[in-house]
């Protein structure tokens, strides 16, 4: 014999590599998983033509938002107060309207908020901070609907107008 000691097997770089292949892959699929169990996945509407009714509604909604002539100046504040400024209906505006703030990609991540009348067609409320990027907002009331995107971070006030 030579009378060198021989090596231990840990010792040997090609061990490292049969082991750190597999390896690799337990821990991917070990990230995928948790990844899979702690997000949620959007919902699939189950029942199209129902859908399909509830979106000529919503084209209704906004033909009423063209003949009141609506428009709206939305501003968010630190990030979590909102402020919307709704020009008048008849003289007369809503007790609350409804504010929907929709990520475009990730349904979770949406806000559906109650915006009370403080006078003189301001409203006011709190959302959760939003994540940047663009945002669809919808503003609702009775009959009319008003929509439109929000650049966040928001650099000037978003001005809503019927859509024709």
């Amino acid at each position: 014999m030579s009378g060198q000691q021989p090596k231990h097997w840990y010792s040997e770089p090609w061990v490292w590599l049969v082991i750190a292949l597999p390896l690799t892959a337990v821990i991917g699929g070990m990230i995928t998983l948790y990844l899979a169990i702690s997000t949620s996945d959007g919902l699939v509407v189950d029942d199209y033509y129902k859908r399909g009714k509830a979106i000529n509604l919503d084209l209704a909604r906004d033909d009423a938002a063209l003949r009141y002539q609506l428009t709206a100046s939305l501003v968010l504040y630190q990030g979590n107060s909102v402020q919307l400024q709704l020009g008048a209906i008849n003289g007369t505006w809503p007790a609350t309207v409804r504010l929907s703030l929709l990520h475009p990609t990730r349904a979770g991540l949406d806000q559906v908020v109650q915006l009370p009348h403080s006078g003189a067609g301001n409203y006011h409320g709190r959302i959760d901070a939003l994540g940047g990027g663009h945002w669809y907002v919808q503003i609702e009331a009775d009959d009319w609907r008003l929509s439109g995107t929000l650049p966040v971070p928001q650099t000037a006030p978003l001005i809503l107008v019927p859509v024709k």
